[in-house]
């Protein structure tokens, strides 16, 4: 499932959120944006047609009732899955390679990182010179 940039922004508001929110809600939290209401109903169904949010629930506004909604994965399991959904995947060894090798975070903190989700983990690391 590849997502475009305005429904990425959606998901931003959405996993931000981690509660329910409805269409005026995402409006509201969404002031830097320029979306009308009608472009957000056509987004969110856009969002339910890909499979990348649920209905939750509904929410009294005023006198009528609205959907409110949630994402059906976090963040991180979208781009993990966005990344191994093309034709040509990439070599894992090879993209591990590369997030070590990014500037804005160390090895040692991407291990930290993982030691802190999963505590207990047999997670072995040899960080050092290559000599």
């Amino acid at each position: 499932m590849e997502l475009t940039k305005s429904e990425m922004q959606i998901m931003d508001v959405l996993w931000a959120a981690d509660v329910p929110l409805s269409r005026a809600d995402l409006l509201e939290r969404s002031s830097e944006k320029s979306w009308k209401d009608s472009s957000v109903h056509v987004l969110l169904n856009g969002l339910l047609g890909k499979g990348a949010i649920r209905e939750a629930g509904f929410v009294k506004r005023q006198k009528t009732y609205g959907r409110t909604f949630l994402p059906t994965m976090t963040r991180e399991e979208y781009f993990a899955t966005t990344i191994f959904c093309h034709r040509y995947q990439p070599d894992i060894v090879g993209l591990i390679d590369c997030l070590l090798k990014r500037e804005d975070i160390t090895p040692e903190e991407m291990a930290q990182r993982f030691l802190d989700k999963y505590p207990g983990s047999n997670l072995v690391l040899t960080l050092g010179s290559d000599g």
